[in-house]
């Protein structure tokens, strides 16, 4: 299927080809690029690059198009049933550390009542922990950290309370280990936790992931709205903390509150300490227009990490009508819309984006997570919001190669619980080249390299395939690896090498400019790398 994006992106490009690429495919040259002027070539070195943006790309050829992919639902992962949880719990941190999978979360109550009543107070917000062997099933450990009516039989790792001048409130907690090879013992996790006295961010610290103290008097960050998950993390490529945080685009803050108005939107900033971070910026984007994006979910991708990855909550406010009626839970979405109209037609779903430098991202329009077939539990407000971050899990199929498993909320905001499915992405799969039958290909800009072979993550049909050309900068072939040379690549593979009629070694090409062309017929191609 088209998409907006992807057409407009393609339209532009294809405007600018010679006349000779936009002939049909089999009658195109097999130099389909000459450069006036060579571009500075872009050194991947020995890099695995996604087609999440284009930008390895100089020229679209054909029918072929960036086609964005859909995660698959899986079984529900957890249900937050438990007397100190609730129906308004969620906004997930899950994480894989050593062997162990560790989620933590917001536990919290929403009692909605018949006159149109939405109650908060059935217990305080509490960030929960829960953990896996193998991130499929999860269990919730009996921690003993803190009381909740009497007991401490419970999962509860974080409470309301004191943190220097400042109140904590765990109820918007974003939990992170540590990759800064500097950073001590005491402080191997990290997380960014609301102020509600004084308005801002608090940070936390931990040895375990389970007893946490905070590592400063007051809020680190404190221009902002704050009122969704915030987040941060440690960048290992560039070697420094980097947060995100809720913002209104035209929202005043004053350092105790908030006045929110405009459109919910996202801030960054960068910090080499965790406590002491760096003017802020605003979220641009490629060709998105403003909307309502409720969390942002941004992260380095642990194949990719030069690549940031976020999965935003796109929140849509669409009022009443007969679509709006015939969705599931009618008689509780017209309670909710009586306390608040936009708590029963609101509406949210999982978007995809994806950025270079952390800023300016690629966000695609078309929805990542939809909401999905109607059913109890689903299209309303809180409804798809994606946990922080995929992770890695193994196939359910034999020998299959392992997947991404997200995790994103459902049953938000009726009876006594929520829950959290799981779903499942192969590895690299967010966006592909893709190509019909018919015929398509994409050229490269020129780029250095580093290694021995070239390596494909890709998808064909039993009847489809994929040809590989490699040209100097000027878009001329190299002999011995044009695409004549190159046998049809068909299959489907996370890691298939690249050969041509003389084998598969690239060597002798490493740190030369060159370009890329890939012509498929019936396939995708999810990403690249030399090793």
């Amino acid at each position: 299927m088209k998409t907006p994006a992807s057409c407009s992106r393609r339209d532009f490009l294809k405007h600018s080809l010679t006349a000779a690429v936009a002939l049909p495919l089999a009658a195109k040259p097999t130099s389909s690029v000459h450069a006036a002027e060579p571009a500075p070539a872009i050194d991947i070195g020995s890099r695995r690059e996604l087609f999440v943006d284009d930008f390895l790309v100089q020229k679209f050829g054909g029918k072929a198009e960036l086609r964005l992919h859909h995660p698959e639902p899986r079984e529900i992962a957890l249900v937050h049933d438990a007397p100190w949880e609730g129906s308004g719990s969620g906004y997930h941190s899950v994480f894989k550390d050593g062997k162990l999978y560790r989620m933590y979360y917001k536990a919290w109550q929403l009692d909605v009542q018949p006159p149109g009543t939405v109650k908060t107070n059935a217990h305080p917000l509490y960030c929960c922990y829960a953990e896996s062997d193998d991130g499929i099933h999860w269990r919730k450990p009996e921690l003993g950290l803190h009381e909740f009516k009497g007991s401490k039989k419970n999962n509860i790792v974080m409470v309301p309370g004191k943190a220097g001048s400042a109140v904590a409130d765990p109820g918007h907690p974003a939990v992170f280990k540590d990759e800064n090879p500097d950073a001590p013992a005491d402080a191997r996790y990290k997380a960014i936790i609301h102020s509600a006295k004084p308005h801002g961010l608090l940070a936390f610290k931990s040895p375990d992931g389970l007893r946490w103290t905070p590592m400063s008097d007051g809020p680190v960050i404190t221009k902002g709205a704050f009122d969704s998950q915030n987040l941060a993390f440690f960048d290992p490529v560039r070697g420094e903390y980097r947060a995100y945080w809720r913002i209104f685009t035209a929202g005043v803050a004053d350092g105790t509150t908030w006045k929110p108005s405009g459109v919910r939107a996202i801030r960054t900033a960068t910090s080499k300490d965790f406590l002491n971070w760096n003017p802020h910026t605003d979220l641009t984007y490629v060709d998105s227009p403003a909307e309502h994006l409720y969390t942002n979910q941004i992260k380095p991708y642990h194949r990719a990490p030069h690549i940031f990855i976020g999965f935003p909550a796109r929140y849509i406010e669409r009022g009443w009508s007969d679509s709006m009626r015939a969705l599931p839970e009618l008689q509780n979405r017209e309670w909710r819309a009586k306390a608040s109209l936009r708590y029963g037609t609101a509406i949210t779903e999982g978007l995809l984006m994806a950025s270079r430098d952390g800023v300016k991202f690629k966000r695609w329009n078309e929805a990542f997570l939809r909401p999905g077939i109607e059913r109890p539990g689903t299209w309303h407000y809180g409804h798809q919001y994606i946990a922080w971050h995929a992770v890695e899990t193994a196939s359910a199929l034999a020998g299959a190669p392992n997947e991404l498993s997200l995790y994103a909320v459902e049953n938000y905001w009726t009876g006594n619980s929520s829950e959290v499915r799981r779903y499942t992405l192969r590895l690299d799969g967010f966006v592909s080249v893709n190509a019909p039958m018919g015929g398509g290909e994409i050229v490269s800009k020129p780029l250095t390299f580093k290694g021995a072979k070239l390596v494909m993550n890709f998808a064909t049909s039993a009847a489809g395939d994929i040809r590989v050309e490699i040209q100097d900068a000027s878009g001329k072939p190299l002999p011995g690896f044009t695409l004549d040379d190159c046998p049809p690549i068909f299959g489907d593979s996370i890691e298939r090498t690249v050969t041509w009629k003389n084998g598969g070694d690239v060597s002798s090409l490493a740190g030369k400019p060159v370009r890329l062309r890939f012509a498929l017929k019936d396939a995708d191609l999810f990403a690249v790398q030399f090793q």
